[in-house]
């Protein structure tokens, strides 16, 4: 394997001028991989042939008069389309509005309103007319560009992508922005009320690409398995950016669905993924352990155990067993075969995004895949800290990258300063004067420690810790984590503020619903069966074995169980997948009163 490359964000000083640089460096080396569909093959393009590209794109966004700092917004799936309207949009020095292809369209139309945006291109006709809906008369948009060949109903001026591409040859005036220039507005996930503007410089995201770079080397040889959404800040930072700084290749994988299948064909090498990825891998292999003999199963928990233990001692945790002399044999029967199975190559895997669960983490650690914990925001850019190969503590989420400074300030809140730190909110001062104080400390609102090591505990959200009537306070997030990870319930979320115990709103697993409810002498069909007391009882009781390792006042005593998933769709997750605590307490208001009530009568 050959040497690092990479470009420093000195060198680079814009997210334009890093893509110019790499095209100097390594203009006839594979930059992007996709699926044709036509041909139904994979294909690949050169650094080369991507700035030729961006070259038509700069033309036809050049043709459409819009000022420096003017906003352009796209709602596409991870493709190289998506890179092409990024690196000219920002070589125009315009200021590039990411939207989530699944976010609902009364959400995307006001992040339309509130940023002003006046272009926006769209994956199809379809998906703008549901915007066009919602969208307020009075609003900025010139031109909506049609990504797919589809001719909506609309007043306002659009255009096919491809006639728009059809320009002709003009010279394009590149308008190179300044370092610490805002390049994109980034909305938050908004699990708490609308969704915040957050404006990051081109500066903020180099310097955070660059710095996780120094935790653990990327080669030009490497190839990145592109499916986050890229309006997601992780993977636009850490999936598309911070391979451009190492020259690295990235294959946009088709689908979620089909991931597996893209992974034994492209064969990536590092893979950035958020905890739910690696959670729906555990639970397949789980399902599939159950439907095996009890050999198979003893020698898949052997392997893993062994391997836990292993890696431990690798990173002076533990001591020398003997049952390490069984590490080959276990690794041709089980290790070799999970690899296989995830393309064979990866040597890198990084989580972030939310809390990776311990088991997930064992599994795939145990296995001998280097799995790496890291932690940040949005307003972060995102990242604040990893793991390292060399001092991964599963449990944490790392220590803070080059650049980075962090402290615990009151009620034990992680406070992070670094030239991650956002430029502030898009046109709400007070949010931002919330967030980042005079001395340039950004709150994270996330409780945390830091051991002896330097490596950052998340214990959980301030506003999320709850607080018993006998004072005792319990973060939820470890006990939801434990309840999910039984496989029985979907989605798990605890109650309990100012109560005298806590309780817990569950979504069960609609496939196991079945078999529970046959076995307990419930129809599964009736509605009436989710509110037996029997049911609730036998839930209550499993909780009890689940959690006996929490302590006693974390002991859950009543439940309310449902099989309605709380999704994008019906308000209740975001569109990185994280549960709108706030709205699902407001949805299920009167259940968790009647879940009390039951007590106290």
């Amino acid at each position: 394997m050959s040497s690092s490359d990479y470009i420093s964000p000195d060198e680079a000083q814009t997210l334009y001028g890093l893509f110019s640089e790499r095209v100097k460096r390594s203009a006839d080396k594979e930059a992007y991989g996709y699926f044709d569909n036509e041909n139904q093959s994979w294909l690949s393009l050169s650094w080369q042939q991507v700035a030729d590209s961006v070259h038509l794109w700069q033309q036809a966004l050049q043709q459409e008069n819009l000022r420096k700092g003017d906003r352009v917004a796209l709602n596409l799936r991870n493709s190289k389309e998506w890179i092409f309207f990024d690196l000219a949009a920002l070589s125009l020095g315009l200021v590039v509005v990411p939207l989530y292809p699944d976010d609902r369209p009364d959400n995307v139309a006001y992040i339309l309103q509130d940023a002003d945006v006046r272009l926006l291109l769209v994956n199809s006709a379809r998906q703008w007319s549901a915007i066009r809906a919602v969208l307020p008369e009075e609003h900025s948009l010139r031109r909506i560009i049609i990504f797919n060949e589809e001719s909506p109903e609309t007043d306002l001026p659009y255009t096919q992508l491809h006639e728009w591409l059809d320009v002709a040859d003009t010279e394009v005036v590149i308008s190179p922005s300044a370092p610490d220039q805002v390049a994109s507005i980034i909305y938050t996930s908004g699990t708490t009320g609308r969704s915040k503007g957050v404006m990051l410089s081109h500066r903020n995201m180099l310097s955070v690409a660059y710095g996780s770079l120094q935790f653990f080397e990327i080669l030009p040889e490497d190839i990145f398995l592109s499916f986050l959404p890229l309006s997601h800040t992780l993977e636009r930072t850490g999936g598309y950016y911070l391979p451009m700084m190492a020259g690295s290749k990235v294959v946009f994988s088709r689908s979620i669905p089909l991931l597996a299948d893209d992974m034994r064909q492209v064969q990536p090498t590092i893979m950035i993924a958020v905890p739910r990825i690696f959670e729906r891998i555990y639970d397949r292999v789980q399902k599939q352990l159950s439907d095996s003999n009890v050999l198979r199963r003893f020698i898949f928990k052997l392997a893993v155990n062994v391997g836990w233990k292993k890696f431990h001692y690798h990173q002076g945790r533990n001591s020398w067993s003997p049952l390490f002399l069984l590490s080959p044999l276990l690794n041709k029967l089980v290790a070799h075969k999970f690899h296989q199975r995830l393309g064979g190559r990866l040597r890198l895997a990084v989580s972030g995004g939310a809390a990776l669960p311990n088991y997930a983490a064992k599994m795939f650690i145990g296995l001998d895949l280097t799995l790496l914990q890291g932690y940040g925001l949005t307003e972060t850019s995102p990242v604040i800290s990893v793991n390292e190969p060399s001092s991964n503590d599963p449990s944490s989420v790392g220590r803070p990258i080059r650049g980075v400074e962090v402290r615990i300030g009151k009620d034990d809140e992680l406070q992070v300063k670094g030239p991650g730190n956002m430029l502030g909110y898009w046109n709400n001062h007070k949010a931002t004067a919330q967030t980042i104080d005079a001395d340039g400390w950004l709150h994270t609102g996330d409780k945390a420690h830091i051991s002896e090591s330097g490596h950052i505990h998340i214990v959980g959200r301030i506003k999320d810790i709850l607080v018993l009537n006998n004072g005792e306070k319990v973060p939820p997030a470890d006990i939801e984590a434990t309840i999910i990870s039984n496989g029985l319930i979907e989605q798990a979320l605890i109650v309990g503020e100012g109560q005298p115990y806590l309780a817990a709103l569950l979504v069960i697993n609609g496939e196991k619903w079945p078999q529970i409810a046959q076995q307990l002498g419930l129809d599964p069909l009736s509605n009436d069966s989710l509110n037996s007391k029997v049911l609730q009882q036998h839930f209550v009781r499993l909780l009890r074995q689940w959690l006996f390792e929490f302590p006693a006042y974390a002991r859950i005593r009543r439940v309310h169980l449902t099989l309605q998933p709380w999704t994008i769709e019906n308000g209740l997750l975001t569109p990185t997948l994280k549960v709108k605590r706030a709205m699902v307490l407001e949805q299920f208001k009167n259940e968790i009163e009647t879940m009390y009530k039951a007590a106290s009568s």
